[in-house]
């Protein structure tokens, strides 16, 4: 059915054309690399492993598009925040139709050459004092610092043209295919540590594992319709509305989103204290340094803390992304109302009563998916399942996603 129809079949070669590019990019490194020196790297900073993912793999490679979308992700995030403080901003991005959310991606993608270049200055000076990157002259780092920050923006590009010529979200596609190009690696490891006398454990982890993925999936698309009706009307002799719908509330409003924060926020400040235990700097710096660093890295504190900004996290992005008194503005003015609520203020208070308590079990959810993988770790050894929640929500998100818009193009082609 799907090679059936021409439209569907182009847009899906392209997509994947695209994402063979991109996997072909994310192998091209820069010069001067000690790659036993930047295994080591990569493999004690979960900082660095959790970059790494959105950047398709690219950046455990120092390749030239090593820092991927990364500073998209970044500029649009900034930008979504700006939302909070600027009336402006935020007229642009929910009351501005097509072309204010047009006018806010351009906005969001010129932030991200600067970004790019701060992010791949910083990135290469750490790598040169830890030995990675060695003899790097002041012309060949300015040079190395443009090729990547145009190696982000060519990433980007990319991710663009599939999502106007392809079909899905390209951003997300190309996590997507950053994260599934490290399947090899880690069944590998898998393969490395595989003995028969441990069968039924493994047994027993895919089981949870495929129950895991069930409940991301259940979540995820897991909804609170709130009924809607529409005020009859009568103009001459014609009858309109009347007709009753819903309003649906995802349980998961926030997505993936406050994992992202989350960690990042956590595992910024043990950058930081590396950074510092390296650095020229005092005794008692390095010692305090170190000390705040062994506290961060201890494992219960370590998923106690993940749990609790994640869960924060939840409630601040979707008080961003879902504006009670917007929506019921919008269906003041479209003649519709919650049977049972009057209009106005108290259908915002109620939509907000509303979300706040199924955020709880998302927030939650949420919650327990990021340090899961931190359990896991906990009891298997391998840590590189230690970015697994944040992988497996984006997989099962861009899946779903791409799943409704190929039945959405195979339903339009019915009609």
């Amino acid at each position: 059915m799907i090679w059936e129809d021409k439209g569907l079949r182009n847009r899906l070669l392209f997509v994947g054309i695209a994402l063979v590019i991109s996997r072909l990019l994310a192998v091209i490194p820069v010069p001067g690399i000690d790659a036993a020196k930047l295994n080591e790297f990569f493999s004690g900073s979960q900082f660095f492993s959790f970059l790494n993912i959105f950047s398709g793999g690219g950046m455990s490679r120092l390749s030239i598009v090593m820092l991927g979308v990364s500073p998209y992700i970044t500029a649009s995030v900034a930008m979504q925040l700006l939302t909070m403080i600027s009336s402006k901003l935020k007229s642009m991005y929910q009351e501005e139709g097509e072309a204010g959310r047009s006018k806010f991606n351009q906005i969001s993608r010129t932030i991200t050459v600067p970004i790019a270049f701060i992010q791949a200055f910083g990135f290469l000076m750490l790598l040169a004092k830890s030995g990675i990157i060695t003899n790097l002259t002041r012309v060949e780092l300015i040079v190395n610092i443009i090729v990547i920050t145009a190696g982000s923006m060519l990433f980007m590009w990319i991710g663009e043209l599939m999502t106007e010529f392809g079909i899905g979200n390209g951003v997300s596609l190309l996590i997507f295919a950053g994260i599934v190009a490290r399947l090899p690696t880690t069944i590998t490891q898998l393969s490395l540590i595989f003995s028969i006398s441990q069968i039924p454990m493994y047994i027993l982890f895919a089981a949870f594992a495929l129950l895991v993925i069930y409940g991301v999936v259940f979540i995820s698309e897991a909804e609170r319709p709130v009924p809607v009706t529409y005020a009859k009307t009568v103009r001459g002799g014609n009858v309109s509305g009347g007709v009753s719908t819903y309003l649906p509330l995802r349980v998961s409003q926030a997505g993936v989103m406050p994992i992202i924060f989350g960690m990042s926020i956590l595992l910024f400040p043990q950058m930081i204290f590396k950074f510092l235990a390296t650095a020229n700097v005092s005794p008692m710096i390095k010692s305090i340094s170190a000390s705040l660093n062994g506290f961060i890295s201890n494992q219960g504190v370590y998923a106690a803390l993940y749990f609790i900004l994640v869960f924060l996290f939840t409630y601040f992005y979707t008080a961003i992304t879902f504006d009670p008194d917007q929506i019921s503005k919008n269906l003041q003015q479209s003649g519709a109302f919650i049977p049972g609520v009057r209009p106005g203020q108290s259908t915002s208070d109620y939509l907000g009563n509303v979300l706040t308590r199924i955020t709880l079990l998302g927030a939650t959810f949420l919650g327990v998916v990021a340090v899961l993988p931190l359990v896991v770790t906990s009891i298997t050894g391998i840590s590189s399942l230690a970015v697994g929640g944040t992988a497996l929500l984006i997989v099962v998100s861009v899946v779903i996603d791409l799943i409704k818009k190929v039945d959405a193009q195979i339903t339009m082609r019915e009609y």
